[in-house]
């Protein structure tokens, strides 16, 4: 716990320098100084990945009856929830925290495959498909990341710090989610704090978070790299949809594959 409170102190300090510097006009040290948040903050994740690895798990309890979605519709539920692109886990975890039924990383191996079929065999026919983040730099499937395609382009494109940014609008809108709701379970507070965990000043301990507190933290991080991040989601969103397919905006390009679409 000392290490975890002397790293949270050390973060909340560079964002105090981050700002400080930002106003000062002294680009060279904010440029220094976020590399160095950066790094302060991937040593939160490993701790974090360390607690969730001896962190009992209670299972939520499940209905002995009632239909089940199909699995696209969950995966979908979740992701709508999150408002960003996700990896499988972190889908899982989502569904298991507020639906019901069996929802494992497995299903969802072959699902993206699927949807690029049914896309390809018969365009547009579906409300939504389960899609791919595309990398801002080669706009090819960001590896392990599903989208939904009613999204704006710029929202599925992944930049340098588009998976920071995603991270934390994630937690705003779960947060914002459990907000409203009149009771939580053990298993959404868990999730809650997978998140909180990560975000510097939402909560020291799983017992002292509140919602409401993860979200402000949140969005107080977000805010010192929103700017930057939509610079470059809007760029190459913009290249996407000028030089890709629509079959290719939805699950990305392969080596050639922008020449090919753009006839070079």
């Amino acid at each position: 716990m000392e290490q975890v409170e002397a790293l949270d102190r050390r973060i909340e300090s560079l964002r105090t320098q981050v700002r400080q510097a930002l106003t000062a006009g002294d680009r060279e040290r904010v440029a220094g100084l976020r590399r160095e948040l950066r790094e302060a903050q991937r040593e939160w994740d490993a701790l974090l990945d360390d607690e969730l690895e001896t962190a009992p798990r209670v299972p939520a309890p499940r209905p002995a009856t009632g239909p089940l979605l199909p699995v696209r519709e969950q995966v979908h539920q979740a992701l709508t929830l999150l408002g960003a692109p996700a990896a499988p886990k972190l889908v899982v975890a989502v569904h298991d925290a507020f639906s019901t039924g069996e929802l494992t990383p497995t299903k969802l191996t072959s699902l993206r495959r699927d949807e690029e079929r049914s896309f390809q065999s018969a365009p547009y026919s579906r409300p939504y498909y389960l899609c791919a983040a595309l990398t801002a730099d080669l706009l090819a499937p960001a590896r392990g990341l599903i989208a939904v395609s009613t999204w704006p382009m710029a929202t599925r494109v992944i930049g340098p710090l588009s998976q920071r940014v995603d991270f934390l609008t994630a937690a705003i809108n779960l947060a914002d989610h459990l907000d409203r709701l009149a009771e939580t379970g053990p298993n959404t507070r868990r999730l809650l704090w997978r998140f909180a965990a990560t975000i510097p000043g939402a909560a020291t301990s799983a017992s002292s978070m509140s919602p409401a507190e993860v979200a402000d933290a949140a969005r107080a991080e977000l805010a010192i790299h929103i700017d930057d991040d939509r610079s470059h989601r809007e760029a190459a969103a913009k290249r996407a949809v000028e030089q890709l397919s629509p079959a290719q905006q939805l699950f990305g390009t392969r080596l050639g594959g922008v020449a090919a679409a753009t006839g070079t």
